[in-house]
């Protein structure tokens, strides 16, 4: 068994949790609209065709904020095919996904939506295909109360009262050369700013997103971000993220050492933003928007064909996750923890069956993936401060991370708990892990869950929705505090005062 001790204090505060950390992304794709959140005579959906099971499901995983509509998707989307009457709008072909767009749903019904899950809208504009003005007639068919074309125009399509959305990105992955509209950073950069400068016309509180690296791995990664924040830096507020990640070549240790990447992604942006705003002489900090990530088995799609002809909602990155993917999902919500003086939102991609912690079948079910548990446990527990710890343990080498420790952790504390988020990284040893809470008084463990299981390749299904769940970790002792974590497992742990 390895040996690992680690200190929580108080006095080791990084930043308050950030609530949009525990955002996601919902995007034409796949199924993630049309039978995930959307299916019209589903038993469980509602008479504007949501379905219930997905929405109870969507709740219960502690979702705060949802990005819309795009992805891939946004920068080729006329946003006017999906307002008024349905039987009027027009069905088109998605170039990013080789799809038809049916536009069923569109900006009303998704907000609609999100005001029944109860979460903030977050919403992305074209900068792809499209531009400024595009942009702004959105902007005012949202927030605008009433009074002037487009408003007029909501209120008659049965929205009375202004979406009134805070936070715009400006466009999406356009470093990439598969982005419809891709461009260069310099002719990026000149197009958000003009965005962002007419945008702020109409409502200068907005919250707007940059458009940052679509991976670390890009050949113009660091030189991107200075370029765009160079034309933008006082007209936005945040820049974007992206990172996906998956066990590649039977390497699961260098897998679950992944959040070593998004370590370095942030830190980089983080400091070649600070670094412009020292050239530009300005006081302000921009934030990251870490607006997708998640495990992602991009190879397998790579690989794939397109669908044949242009289908409706077809079955597109329906990864089906196991134990090991939890485990690394969890190491990078630690990460984004870690990171909260700079990280203020971040988006898990997707909601639903499109990458998803949520599947469901046509008609039929709907159950929790392995990848549901980590996301909602830190959402319902990660309360009041983080804190920051660095546990003493062993480390490993690893061919694409190079060498990083068997445990990976962070805590948060509020006025009634300190929760410690801890990840065993090892793939055969558990660690026994000793807590110096000295700096919290007398305390006890209240509770630890661990989400772990003898086959790291488990999968949840219809059929066995709960085969990987947390369970109670019943190895703990309180003088001196300890605590036995399988190896491969997430970690929840819960002080209360003695």
């Amino acid at each position: 068994m390895l040996q690992a001790q680690l200190t929580i204090d108080p006095a080791h505060r990084v930043a308050p949790v950030r609530p949009r950390t525990f955002g996601t992304f919902v995007e034409h794709l796949g199924r993630c609209v049309y039978t995930g959140i959307y299916e019209p005579g589903h038993p469980t959906a509602d008479e504007e065709g949501f379905r219930g099971d997905v929405l109870a499901l969507t709740r219960e995983l502690g979702v705060t904020t949802v990005r819309y509509p795009g992805g891939n998707f946004v920068s080729g989307y006329r946003w006017e095919d999906g307002i008024g009457p349905r039987e009027r709008r027009p069905r088109r072909l998605d170039l990013a996904w080789h799809s038809t767009e049916t536009n069923e749903i569109g900006v009303d019904e998704f907000v609609r939506w999100t005001r029944l899950a109860g979460l903030e809208p977050m919403m992305a504009v074209n900068l792809g295909t499209r531009g400024v003005q595009e942009a702004l007639d959105l902007l005012e068919y949202c927030n605008i109360p009433s009074g002037t074309a487009w408003s007029d125009l909501r209120v008659a399509n049965g929205a009375k009262e202004p979406h009134n959305i805070r936070m715009w990105c400006l466009g999406n992955e356009m470093d990439g050369p598969w982005q419809i509209g891709h461009k260069t950073a310099r002719e990026y950069g000149r197009l958000a700013a003009e965005t962002a400068r007419a945008m702020r016309m109409i409502d200068p509180g907005l919250e707007l997103v940059a458009c940052g690296s679509s991976g670390s791995s890009m050949p113009t990664f660091g030189t991107w971000e200075a370029t765009v924040l160079e034309e933008t830096y006082d007209l936005v507020d945040l820049i974007s993220c992206h990172a996906y990640y998956e066990e590649k070549n039977g390497d699961l240790a260098g897998f679950l050492a992944c959040a070593a990447d998004m370590e370095h992604f942030i830190s980089t942006v983080v400091s070649t933003a600070d670094q412009v705003g020292a050239k530009l002489g300005s006081s302000k900090k921009i934030s990251v928007s870490f607006d997708e990530w998640n495990v992602w088995y991009m190879s397998r799609f790579q690989s794939a064909p397109p669908p044949p002809d242009w289908p409706v909602a077809p079955r597109l990155l329906e990864d089906h996750y196991h134990l090991a993917d939890a485990v690394a999902l969890g190491t990078l919500i630690i990460t984004l923890l870690r990171h909260s003086d700079r990280v203020a939102a971040a988006c898990l991609a997707q909601l639903v069956n499109v990458i998803a912690p949520i599947m469901t079948e046509p008609g039929g079910r709907a159950w929790r993936q392995t990848t549901f548990h980590p996301f909602a446990q830190a959402a319902r527990h990660a309360k009041g401060e983080v804190l920051r710890v660095e546990p003493v343990c062993p480390s490993y080498e690893t061919a694409e991370f190079g060498r990083v420790p068997v445990l990976h952790a962070v805590a948060t504390r509020d006025e009634a708990d300190t929760v410690l988020f801890a990840v065993n990284r090892s793939v055969s040893d558990p660690v026994e892990l000793e807590l110096d809470a000295r700096a919290l008084g007398p305390v006890r463990i209240a509770e630890a869950t661990t989400l772990a299981d003898e086959d790291v390749y488990a999968r949840n299904t219809a059929d066995d929705p709960d085969r990987v769940i947390p369970r109670p970790n019943t190895s703990h002792r309180s003088d001196p505090l300890k605590i036995v974590l399988p190896p491969v497992s997430w970690n929840v742990i819960r002080l209360a005062r003695a």
